[in-house]
Parts: structure tokens; sequence; C-alpha cells
């Protein structure tokens, strides 16, 4: 037994033979070529900074030059002498119509329209919308001023190029860049209104500014210069283009604009995908229910926060200024289905939209 025990041992300790490993096996017919290779990839081609800051500067000069000559430097003609206002202006209709902020017409019926050219016209405000703090002023010259173009602000997306031009601090024809840093924001105004739709930039407003175009690098108008939060000159508001365009018809038609109310604080909002394909909605934004009034059309429908509209009848809602149009004056008082979504599922409200009050 001993004897067998350090047979073992001996065994044990010799060096093992090693086997040869499997390989992956290959047809006896492959051919094999390897490519002894031509050199590492070449490198991207190499963007001068010269040329990304002459691409960047030719945007914004040919955007200042298509809008720059519609845009009007706006005093009021206040009865207090000692009260001076200015504010900015641009043309949008033939015949010398200007669209302007409601806060720069309030507490004066005339007003100096001072042109990029330095000429002084007199003016009249034929319309007025505080709840989304714009007016139309009317020249009362025969003047033949170039007309800007309103351009979809639907399609703007965060990161995008935009330029304000105005008159900051009466000083005429003053340009600005930034670029657009969220979309439908709302935002309280000074006379306590809820202002929505809001275009959020960087683009520097200063007062004076207000009324202005915010252009896109197209040298289209994308929004109206409304709002600057005190202390945060990084923070700045305009009205989007597409609320502009709706309100500017009303005023020219009825000088004012009757609207609906449900009762929401809403903003716009994108659908996620998987919640889309899981809900059937194809469109790819929504609006974001952020508060309810109590007592309100939405409430007493069932309606809550966190909810998102998807549709007013058969209109989809992509946006605020969707719902703006869906709550007109002929949806007062009559009873709509709103689909929305709720915790991923479908779910159909029917609300009665009633007449919003005046500053309401």
């Amino acid at each position: 037994m001993k004897a067998r025990k350090y047979d073992l041992f001996a065994r044990a300790r010799r060096p093992r033979p090693m086997r040869a490993r499997e390989i992956l096996a290959w047809p006896a017919e492959a051919q094999f070529v390897f490519d002894a290779g031509s050199g590492p990839p070449p490198a991207p081609p190499r963007v001068d900074e010269g040329d990304l800051l002459d691409a960047y500067s030719n945007a914004v000069v040919r955007a200042v030059e298509t809008v720059g000559p519609s845009v009007l430097r706006i005093h009021p003609m206040l009865d207090d002498a000692n009260v001076q206002g200015v504010g900015s202006g641009f043309v949008v209709a033939e015949g010398g119509i200007v669209l302007t902020n409601s806060h720069v017409v309030q507490g004066a019926r005339r007003f100096v329209a001072v042109t990029a050219e330095g000429r002084s016209l007199t003016a009249r405000c034929v319309g007025d919308d505080p709840d989304t703090d714009l007016a139309l002023l009317k020249i009362d010259q025969a003047v033949d001023l170039p007309v800007v173009r309103l351009g979809n602000s639907k399609g703007l997306r965060r990161g995008q190029l935009v330029i304000a031009i105005g008159a900051p601090l009466g000083f005429e024809a003053t340009v600005t860049t930034g670029v657009v840093s969220a979309l439908g924001r709302s935002l309280r105004g000074e006379r306590g209104r809820l202002i929505e739709d809001l275009i959020q930039t960087d683009a520097a407003l200063n007062p004076g500014n207000s009324g202005g175009p915010l252009v896109s690098s197209n040298g289209e108008v994308v929004g109206v210069a409304t709002a600057v939060i005190a202390g945060y000159p990084g923070l700045c508001f305009a009205v989007a283009a597409n609320t502009a365009r709706f309100v500017i018809g009303e005023l020219l038609a009825h000088g004012q604009v009757r609207r609906a109310s449900i009762g929401v604080v809403a903003q716009q909002a994108p659908l996620p995908p998987l919640l889309a394909r899981s809900t059937g909605v194809t469109q790819g934004y929504a609006v974001f229910v952020a508060q309810v009034d109590p007592g309100g059309p939405a409430a007493r429908a069932g309606v809550r926060a966190g909810d998102l509209l998807v549709r007013a009848g058969e209109r989809p809602l992509t946006g605020l200024d969707d719902l703006l149009r869906a709550l007109d004056h002929a949806g007062i008082d009559v009873a709509t289905p709103f689909t929305l979504i709720r915790e991923g599922r479908l779910m159909t409200a029917t609300i009665t939209p009633r007449l919003r009050r005046k500053g309401g």
C-alpha cells in the first residue's frame, strides 16, 4: 500500500503533456485573403472655426436685413409729459398694420411710430388682447412699409438660433441673438393675466424690446418679444407666431378676441412614443394640464392635473395655439368631447367651455 501511495504521488508531480486544443474547422476548399491594410483611416475634414463664424454671422445679417426695415419704435403719446414710454412693433399687413404688445399701448390712445429710416409717423390702436399681450396699431399716414413674414412657430426646436430686433431703451434697430431655450411656457403678466404658449429664449431683451420680433435664421418672425424676468438677463419670453397670427385675424375682424375657457393652466408637451403607440395616438405633441381651476368647466368634467389633452372634438391638440383655436367664440357654452390620456389610458371628457372673463 505504501509503495502504491508513493507511485501515485510521483505520477502527480510529473508534467502532463499538453493537449491540442480544438479549433474552428473550415472547408478544405476555403480561400483566405489577408488585407495588409492601407494605413490608419483618414482623419475627418477639419472645420475651420472662421468658416463657422462667417456662416453664423451671414445668417444673422440676412435675417436682420430682411426683417429690420419693418421694425418700428413705438412711443405712446401720454397725457403726463413726465412719463416717457417706449416699445417696439413691426408691420404685419398692408396699410400700415403694426403688431406690438398690449402693455405697450396701455394708457394711451395715440402713438408715434418711428421707422428704421428715422421717419416719425402717428398711429392709433385698432385692437387689443391683454390675454396674449398683443395689440394692433394702424399708421395714420398712407405709407408703403415692408411687411414681415410670420413663420410656423410649431416648427421651432430647442437650441435653434433666433434673433431679437427692437428698440431697447429707445435705441432703434438693435439686434441681439440667442437660441430657443424652451417652448410652450406660461407666464403670469404684470396685471395678473396668464399668458400662454410662450417661447423662452436667451436672446437679450431689455425695456423697449417689448413688441419687437423674434426672428429665425431664414428671416421669418417666429415670436413677439413680451417679457423679461428681472435680474435674469438670459430668461426672456416671446409670444409664439402661431398665436399671434390667430390674434391678428380676430383683432382685424372684430377689434377684440372673444374666446372660451375651460379653466386650466396648460403647456405643450411631447408625447412619448411608447405612450403614443399604446394609446393609438399618432401626433407627436399634446397639451399637458398643469393646473385645473376648482369649479371650472374642466374640473366639472373630471379633468385632472397631469392629464394630456390630445383632441378637442376632431381637432388634434398639439400645442397651446391649437387649444386657443378650439376655444374660440363659437365654442362658448357648446358641450365638446375632449380626448385625453390619463395614466396610460385613452379617455373622453365632455367639457362645456364658458366665456372667458375679461382679464381672467
